[in-house]
Protein backbone atom coordinates (compact mmCIF):
# COMPACT_ATOMS: atom_id res chain seq x y z
CA UNK A 1 0.00 0.00 0.00
CA UNK A 2 1.32 3.23 -1.04
CA UNK A 3 1.18 6.37 1.38
CA UNK A 4 0.59 9.53 -0.09
CA UNK A 5 3.03 12.01 -0.63
CA UNK A 6 2.67 15.23 1.56
CA UNK A 7 5.52 17.22 0.14
CA UNK A 8 5.03 20.75 -1.10
CA UNK A 9 6.91 21.87 -4.28
CA UNK A 10 7.46 25.50 -5.01
CA UNK A 11 5.19 26.41 -8.08
CA UNK A 12 8.17 28.60 -9.75
CA UNK A 13 11.28 26.95 -8.73
CA UNK A 14 10.80 23.03 -8.10
CA UNK A 15 12.39 23.01 -4.80
CA UNK A 16 10.61 21.85 -1.79
CA UNK A 17 8.89 24.03 -0.13
CA UNK A 18 10.18 23.01 3.45
CA UNK A 19 14.06 23.86 2.53
CA UNK A 20 13.84 27.47 3.22
CA UNK A 21 12.01 30.91 2.41
CA UNK A 22 10.81 31.27 -1.16
CA UNK A 23 10.20 34.93 -0.60
CA UNK A 24 11.76 35.56 -3.97
CA UNK A 25 9.70 32.85 -5.89
CA UNK A 26 6.41 34.65 -4.14
CA UNK A 27 7.03 37.97 -5.08
CA UNK A 28 7.95 36.37 -8.73
CA UNK A 29 4.80 34.52 -8.55
CA UNK A 30 2.79 37.57 -8.43
CA UNK A 31 3.87 38.39 -12.27
CA UNK A 32 4.34 35.13 -13.94
CA UNK A 33 2.46 32.05 -14.17
CA UNK A 34 3.54 28.76 -12.19
CA UNK A 35 6.40 26.30 -13.86
CA UNK A 36 5.81 23.66 -11.51
CA UNK A 37 2.66 21.33 -10.06
CA UNK A 38 2.54 22.10 -6.87
CA UNK A 39 1.42 18.70 -5.51
CA UNK A 40 3.81 16.50 -7.65
CA UNK A 41 6.79 18.63 -8.83
CA UNK A 42 6.41 18.24 -12.86
CA UNK A 43 6.95 20.60 -14.81
CA UNK A 44 3.94 21.89 -16.42
CA UNK A 45 2.87 23.46 -19.70
CA UNK A 46 2.15 27.05 -19.91
CA UNK A 47 0.41 29.12 -21.89
CA UNK A 48 1.19 32.96 -21.49
CA UNK A 49 -2.25 35.26 -23.15
CA UNK A 50 -2.70 38.95 -23.14
CA UNK A 51 -5.52 38.25 -20.57
CA UNK A 52 -3.76 35.94 -18.35
CA UNK A 53 -1.79 32.65 -18.22
CA UNK A 54 -3.08 28.73 -18.00
CA UNK A 55 -0.56 25.83 -16.81
CA UNK A 56 -1.35 22.66 -17.15
CA UNK A 57 0.04 19.74 -15.10
CA UNK A 58 -0.41 16.27 -16.63
CA UNK A 59 -1.56 14.21 -13.83
CA UNK A 60 -3.37 17.07 -11.77
CA UNK A 61 -5.17 19.13 -14.49
CA UNK A 62 -5.28 22.70 -15.35
CA UNK A 63 -4.59 26.22 -13.50
CA UNK A 64 -5.76 29.41 -15.08
CA UNK A 65 -5.80 33.16 -13.89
Amino acid sequence: MRTPMTTAWCSRCGDDLASGPHAACAAARDLEPPRYCQRCRRRMKVQVLPAGWSATCVEHGALSR
